[in-house]
């Protein structure tokens, strides 16, 4: 199943400059999800992060793997923000920085469910360019 950023909005509540998922290539509802975040040079962030050396922060790295993982749940729930749901980011362990992101790549973002018990959920996720892995960790939402 491919999302592309109509549908990825009506299961996000993010928007401009703040949703982080440009479109979702592959999904297995209850399992896992693939989608991918563009970076452009004219993203706002790369001004001041750093001028000289533009770098994908890596509290919006971590913040692309939620999001990919809030999809990946509320499609797996069968619901969106419009029902009323919202996803809220409550916790990361283990994370894990390999490698920085920079203009011009192509960030791919996968999720795996590792659990979900009484609304919260647990996600591994990692963040990849060209195959190689660039942050990795599990996080916790909530579905409120």
């Amino acid at each position: 199943m491919i999302m592309d950023i109509d549908a990825i909005r009506e299961h996000l509540p993010h928007r401009y400059p703040f949703l982080l998922v440009d479109r979702v290539v592959d999904i297995e509802l209850g399992k896992r999800i693939e989608a991918y975040k563009n970076l452009s040079i004219n993203e706002p962030f790369f001004d001041g992060h750093f001028p000289d050396n533009p770098v994908f922060p890596g509290v919006l790295l971590v913040e692309a793997m939620a999001q990919a993982a809030g999809i990946l749940g509320f499609k797996s729930m069968g619901k969106t923000p419009a029902d009323g749901s919202i996803y809220y980011l409550v916790g990361v362990d283990n994370l894990r920085f390999k490698r920085p992101c920079v203009p011009g790549d192509r960030v791919h973002l996968h999720a795996e469910i590792v659990s979900e018990r009484r609304g919260i959920w647990k996600f591994a996720v990692r963040a990849e360019v060209e195959g190689n892995i660039c942050a990795s960790a599990t996080i916790l939402c909530a579905d409120r």
